[in-house]
């Protein structure tokens, strides 16, 4: 679906904001982008969109330089940038105008999905809708479109407890095997059990990416006890229930997968995680 390789992007000459970045993303899966402010997830994702354009190196989006914005690409990817569009139309209106530049787009799911995110009036103008709202519309409308590529940009920001579970639902229930969605986030409880590939970004370029089934197969995560010792620790951090840990697996037993613990991990001790894989 994607493929970048050597990127360099600056947005101005004495500062590099990716360095000789690569990446390749396939169908079928659901990419979780993670990484601190700062370290470019936003603009990577602008990058594959062809809303911004690479000091060096090159992208291939859907077999299209994103650099040229041809239609054919255009119309097979949404993105939801974290900053939303300030529109003066009634949801309604936005379908009517946005819903022809997608040949997939779907009506009925569309509807369906607001209803799911109890937004029940087609008539509300966008820029009167709080924040959260107007997040589970363009939401909505994303997932209705059925583009190959969607990429959401802190899709979760905004939304209630109730309407994360519901963001979870949905968009488990959309990806199938010709479609590849990219969820850049900071907000990672949200995405338990839902992204089923962790990307980590550090120092602007790509520190980690693999599978959830590869990382609990390599990695065990664990609450230990403080006074318990494990020889094969590689982070670990304290709580009230005890210490909650990633841990070589030595013995390919399952553990759930803590997304924070990884990433924290992977930001400690990079060179010790990435050469298990």
């Amino acid at each position: 679906m994607v493929n970048v390789q050597n990127v360099t992007f600056s947005y101005t000459k004495k500062t590099e904001l990716l360095n000789n970045l690569s990446l390749n993303l396939k169908a079928g899966h659901i990419h979780g982008l993670l990484g601190k402010n700062g370290e470019g997830k936003s603009t990577l994702l602008k990058l594959i969109s062809g809303l911004v354009f690479p000091k060096a190196g090159t992208i291939d989006t859907l077999g299209f330089n994103p650099v040229n914005r041809y239609p054919e690409m255009m119309r097979e990817i949404f993105f939801l940038p974290e900053e939303l569009p300030q529109l003066n139309l009634s949801i309604g209106n936005y379908e009517k105008v946005y819903s022809p530049f997608y040949p997939n787009f779907n009506a009925e799911q569309f509807d369906n999905y607001l209803k799911e995110f109890d937004v029940d009036n087609k008539k509300s103008m966008l820029n009167k809708l709080s924040h959260g709202q107007k997040k589970k519309v363009f939401v909505a409308f994303g997932l209705a479109a059925n583009t190959k590529l969607l990429l959401m940009d802190e899709p979760t920001n905004g939304l209630d407890i109730p309407s994360k579970g519901q963001f979870r639902r949905m968009v488990a229930s959309a990806i199938d095997e010709n479609r590849c969605m990219v969820i850049s986030t900071h907000q990672v409880h949200d995405m338990d059990s839902l992204i089923d590939s962790i990307i980590v970004m550090e120092h602007h370029e790509i520190a980690f990416n693999q599978s959830i089934e590869e990382i609990t197969k390599k990695l065990f995560f664990r609450v230990a006890e403080r006074n318990e010792k494990h020889e094969n620790v590689l982070y670990s951090d304290d709580s009230l229930r005890g210490l909650y840990q990633v841990c070589v697996n030595t013995t390919g037993e399952e553990s759930k997968l803590d997304i924070e613990l990884l990433f924290n991990a992977i930001i400690i001790n990079k060179e010790k995680i990435l050469k298990l894989f």
